[in-house]
């Protein structure tokens, strides 16, 4: 395609928060009739850019053109006026209206005064099946449908509101593989009429299936914009995480030292476990004592797995078995009961409860585990909040300060401390050192080896491969949301981890 095709051209884009380089001169073009998809892991960016291409921020420095002209996105209204519409994650249209009144909201015909339903009704019906292929009743409640249904009429509503690009934020999220096939037949269709679509997904087999050309963004910074069918996952993955296969060959794994020998016989182990359209079922046996590591890219599938162990999410098929007593399914109360610990991802939005102090961030599972009718003693809390803050090196003058006053490793250090004190003997870290300095990572890195030397059970994910071949007794790696494969011992370098998430396998526990 010639340059007279680019649709949209933004050049140098920068944005900036408190603190944080969100993007740093970041360069991105939309030709017309492409299927453009947007790459990186957490932070690198994506999400940033979205907003500002769709008004919800504005850009500190550079210049978005569109169809050859420059313009300011004001907001999320001026971007739709630009032609420019986005459908999200989570569908966001309103389940108890019918398909046509949802297509329609805020943009109703009128006849008389009066809202004109028949036009409404018609015009939904012929802009489903003309656009989309979808031939549903638009007069029945969006409830009434499913999921990809709703997806379906969440794009609908943005095709009719755009002028030519179409940004889709995850959509196939919560969709299964028929669903996600339909879904990406509509997208070839609005492609062929000339729709220029911008796709954010974190699964890799959905980029190659559905791409024409694929930009890279890592940190906030522009790595560059590749044709799909030329450009290997090996290298997609090298460009997203930043590290060249060749560079990493000669890592080997460094052996933890332990003076615990691990327990035979399975501490935890789970048999089809999983949840629809969130983690496919999955076979894992933990033994106690031992560190598990979960690794794949951002959106494989990790974080989901350690949610549904937990039973955070809770499964909708499989079992659990926690020391020769199976579950259908467990819930977070009765997971703390049975000795299970969860420091989540995002600590600012699952962890911390930043309006509290210290001591009572600290002392929340414990008391949480005890029942609201066995109060635990301030004196108690107390004690238990000062061992913590001196064992973990809590950098506070008081326990009682507001959690949201501390740093970030301090934060983190906290919430490993409100699992600590329940004596948690498995322990989930979901990116535990994630956005601290160097200094508190190496402090939790050393915790959580000694904490493993002690018998505890861990599950490790982290998105840093080194921290994976550093700790790691075993490594089960992810991908679209099914575990792939396992390495063992002297097995697990970075090298394999990345060689495995590009190529893929046979599904680990699978026959």
């Amino acid at each position: 395609m010639s340059d007279s095709n680019i649709v949209l051209d933004m050049k140098g884009i920068c944005k900036t928060f408190p603190g944080v380089i969100a993007l740093s001169a970041v360069d991105f073009q939309l030709k017309k009739g492409e299927i453009h998809t947007l790459m990186g892991e957490n932070g690198a960016g994506k999400s940033t850019l979205i907003k500002v291409l769709t008004g919800v921020y504005q850009i500190d420095d550079g210049k978005i053109i569109l169809d050859g002209k420059e313009i300011r996105i004001t907001s999320t209204g001026a971007a739709q006026k630009h032609g420019i519409s986005t459908v999200y994650q989570e569908v966001n249209l309103c389940s108890n209206l019918t398909v046509a009144e949802n297509i329609y909201i805020g943009r109703e015909p009128m006849k008389r005064g009066a809202i004109d339903w028949d036009t409404i009704n018609k015009n939904a019906k012929k802009l489903l099946e003309d656009r989309l292929n979808l031939r549903i009743d638009v007069k029945k409640l969006l409830s009434s449908y499913s999921v990809a249904i709703q997806q379906l009429v969440a794009i609908a509503r943005a095709v009719d509101i755009s002028r030519g690009i179409l940004i889709l934020d995850e959509p196939t999220s919560s969709l299964d593989s028929n669903e996600v096939k339909e879904l990406f037949k509509a997208m070839r269709k609005l492609k062929d009429e000339g729709m220029s679509i911008v796709f954010v997904t974190h699964f890799l087999d959905q980029v190659y299936q559905i791409s024409d050309r694929i930009t890279v963004l890592r940190n906030g910074k522009f790595i560059g914009t590749y044709e799909a069918a030329k450009l290997s996952r090996m290298d997609l993955i090298s460009k997203m995480v930043g590290k060249e296969l060749n560079n990493i060959e000669s890592i080997s794994k460094k052996s933890r030292e332990t003076s615990f020998k691990l327990i035979e016989g399975n501490f935890v182990k789970t048999l089809k476990l999983g949840k629809r359209g969130t983690i496919e079922p999955f076979d894992i046996d933990i033994k106690q004592g031992e560190i598990l590591g979960f690794a794949g890219l951002l959106g494989s599938g990790r974080t989901e797995t350690a949610k549904v162990i937990f039973g955070i999410d809770k499964s909708d098929h499989g079992t659990i078995n926690i020391r020769g007593k199976e579950y259908s399914y467990i819930y977070p109360l009765k997971a703390i009961q049975e000795g299970f610990g969860f420091c989540p991802e995002d600590r600012k939005v699952e962890g911390i409860i930043g309006e509290l102090s210290i001591r009572e961030n600290i002392i929340l599972a414990l008391q949480s585990s005890m029942g609201i009718f066995k109060y635990l003693p301030m004196k108690k809390q107390q004690e238990i909040s000062e061992k913590y803050v001196q064992l973990l090196k809590i950098v506070t003058p008081s326990i009682e300060r507001r959690i949201d006053n501390l740093s970030g490793g301090n934060q983190q250090k906290v919430i490993l401390a409100r699992w600590l004190a329940t004596n948690p003997q498995l322990l989930i870290l979901d990116e535990p050192t994630r956005g601290i300095d160097v200094g508190a990572k190496s402090e939790i890195m050393k915790l959580v080896m000694k904490l493993a030397s002690g018998g505890m059970t861990i599950i490790f994910i982290s998105s840093e491969l080194q921290e994976m071949v550093r700790c790691c007794d075993r490594v089960l790696i992810l991908r679209d949301r099914v575990i792939i494969r396992e390495l063992i011992g002297e097995e697990i370098q970075e090298s394999a981890i990345m060689k495995t998430i590009a190529d893929g396998g046979i599904s680990y526990g699978q026959n």
